[in-house]
């Protein structure tokens, strides 16, 4: 690494340009007094694909290695208590500004109200939903305007859906004839279950991404005192003492130069932010000597602090994707997802939040199996508030190298019965008016599957992994209320990783809303 230099200094650095660190470099480089430095190794997100995502360009950014990166998962074999290494479906990432912003669904769900107020309760003053969402709200710009629930004057559109499917309206239309609200539920109003409707999008009037790098960064006007280096991979943190003052880096400029890996150093006064998600994070906070000490030991690591929380509490969403034969003439989708509800199985109490979640779609071709009907419709019952628990760890020492990702995915009886259960209501939902109009049958799993069976087989992850780096008070905590690191000064980790329980429904809103409490924890002392 080449050293530190007066010219390399910075108040603050923020470690990745993903939905939470476009929100805090931008949100902190409002004083013009600071300068801020935004670190991301993934390059810019100057792609069409990414700006104008019709499904078609969703599915290839998901396809193209300059734009998303596929971290391999583990999974046990079920019934054996071993760990083969057994490949699962990979954790997908944005790696480019705006990180998973820029490759998601772009769909808007803030999480229940008893999530947050689960966090507080876990020992976690300032996190309780009243606390919560006015950083919700103050990102937002929603279409319909400002009120109790809504901001209007933020920087990030929130859009309704377009262009519904004839198959979305008529789920919508049916969740009231099976007891539900609807048609028109607003899952980000006063209460988010027990309703159905079209899912909110972060997206322009005019179609566009806004993920937090275009709301927050591009489309406002330039900060001088904000310097992004969009090819900067963060190796490992520096430290004097027990304080943080600065970042080493990984320079790929291959893009540009024959000059890949080339080492370089940035220097914080004040603090450093890091920001590179529920992978990315627990792993350099690792590499920088901030875990189990016995496992930074046999990785050659020196101890910075001992945080045995590092890496554990892997949390995520899994779905089943059911098909059902329709007939011909249907709209395709503009959106992968475009209706919703939130409700609860049988065993689920009904002072926590719901546990089974749908994304429902018309066809989308992308993902059809050859073997089926090209027309066709999507449910996906969603399992969203998990009881199985995963972990990652560190390969190795070398910051280019993956970390070791154990998701341990359907592990209790609970999880499975969940799906199960939620197949169950897909399927009342498909036969149900007005619905089962448009349904010829059942694809997938098929209407004489073993539903066990197939839940395990044909179960995949929503990608929206949390809690690696999880805030609380116990001794498996990494951060604590205000977001600072235990053991060390001047770090803060701001993302989906210090989540610790994963909200219900789609978790990007819930990134913007904790990177928007730190900025104010950060600038003003307050959250």
């Amino acid at each position: 690494m080449t050293r530190i230099t007066e010219q390399d200094v910075f108040d603050y650095i923020v470690v990745g340009a993903g939905t939470s660190g476009c929100v805090v470099a931008s949100r902190l480089a409002e004083d013009p007094n600071v300068k801020v430095l935004l670190l991301e190794a993934g390059g810019p997100d100057n792609y069409d694909v990414i700006e104008y995502p019709a499904v078609p360009n969703l599915f290839l950014s998901w396809q193209d290695p300059r734009i998303a990166h596929d971290f391999p998962m583990q999974q046990h074999a079920f019934g054996e208590s071993r760990w083969p290494q057994v490949p699962w479906p990979a954790m997908r990432r944005g790696r480019v500004r705006g990180g998973s912003h820029s490759i998601n669904g772009m769909v808007y769900i803030r999480g229940n109200r008893r999530d947050f107020d689960l966090w507080a309760s876990l020992g976690n003053p300032g996190w309780s939903f009243d606390e919560v969402l006015p950083y919700f709200k103050k990102s937002e710009d929603f279409q319909l305007g400002a009120d109790t629930y809504h901001g209007g004057d933020g920087p990030m559109p929130v859009r309704l859906i377009r262009k519904p499917t004839e198959v979305a309206r008529a789920f919508c239309e049916t969740g009231p004839t099976l007891g539900f609200a609807g048609p028109d539920w607003d899952f980000n109003g006063p209460q988010q279950e027990g309703g159905t409707g079209t899912f909110q999008f972060t997206r322009t009037a005019n179609g566009r991404r806004a993920s937090t790098a275009y709301a927050f960064i591009e489309s406002q006007p330039a900060k001088p005192n904000l310097v992004e280096h969009l090819t900067a991979h963060a190796a490992r943190l520096v430290f004097e003492g027990n304080r943080a003052v600065g970042v080493d880096c990984l320079i790929d400029d291959s893009r540009v130069s024959a000059r890949p890996n080339v080492g370089q150093s940035f220097r914080a006064r004040e603090e450093i932010i890091v920001c590179a998600g529920a992978i990315e994070s627990p792993k350099l906070l690792m590499l920088s000597g901030l875990g189990r000490p016995e496992r930074l030991r046999q990785l050659g690591i020196p101890c910075q602090y001992p945080l045995p929380g590092v890496g554990q509490n892997l949390i995520d969403h899994l779905l089943v994707v059911m098909f059902f034969e329709s007939h011909p003439g249907l709209m395709g989708c503009e959106v992968t997802a475009e209706s919703c509800l939130f409700t609860y199985t049988s065993r689920r109490s009904r002072a926590l939040a719901p546990d089974l979640q749908y994304h429902v779609s018309g066809k989308i071709d992308a993902i059809t199996p050859p073997v089926f009907p090209k027309e066709n419709f999507i449910v996906c019952p969603t399992l969203v508030q998990p009881e199985s628990i995963g972990f990652l760890d560190l390969m190795s020492n070398d910051p280019r190298h993956d970390p070791y990702i154990q998701p341990h995915y359907l592990q209790t009886e609970q999880d499975i019965r969940v799906l199960y259960e939620g197949i169950e209501l897909a399927r009342e939902f498909a036969n149900a008016s007005p619905l089962k109009e448009f349904n010829r049958g059942e694809l997938k799993p098929g209407k004489d599957a073993d539903l066990v069976k197939a839940i395990k087989e044909q179960h995949i992850t929503v990608w929206h992994p949390v809690g690696t780096c999880k805030m609380g008070r116990d001794g498996m905590s990494v951060v604590d209320p205000e977001l600072r690191v235990y053991g060390v000064d001047g770090l803060r980790v701001a993302d989906a990783s210090i989540m610790p329980t994963i909200p219900a429904g789609n978790v990007n809103a819930a990134c913007a809303m904790v990177a928007e409490k730190v900025a104010d924890l950060i600038r003003f002392g307050r959250g």
